[in-house]
């Protein structure tokens, strides 16, 4: 008699670095967690100083806890600090918008963009 549950979850932990990828396939027991995941990895012994969880974890871009049961296909992320602030950076783009076309004679009130 066949049996209909599943051999394991296939599953992909990853961590994107500044240059690179560092990424693990893997196959877990049906109703393994986020946590098991990482620990299959051997992302804390790759990357020792740094904590997985205070740097946040999801499934396909929404944050996972712990205790996350993961299904066959998803791919684990282990998201890093950001290198500079997005509100900064949109200010930025706004008043580089705002010099660029006040230099061609069409400026535009502060609150516009």
């Amino acid at each position: 008699m066949a049996s209909d549950a599943p051999a394991g979850v296939r599953v992909q932990v990853c961590h994107a670095l500044r240059d690179s990828v560092w990424r693990r396939d893997l196959e877990l027991a049906p109703g393994a967690t986020a946590a098991q995941a990482l620990a299959a990895s051997g992302f804390a012994r790759q990357f020792p100083d740094l904590d997985a969880w205070a740097l946040g974890v999801g499934v396909y871009g929404r944050l996972a806890a712990p205790g996350t049961v993961l299904v066959d296909g998803d791919r684990v992320e282990i998201y890093r600090t950001l290198s500079f602030d997005p509100k900064e950076s949109r200010r930025r783009r706004v008043e580089h918008r705002r010099a660029k076309q006040a230099k061609l004679g069409r400026e535009r009130p502060p609150g516009l963009l």
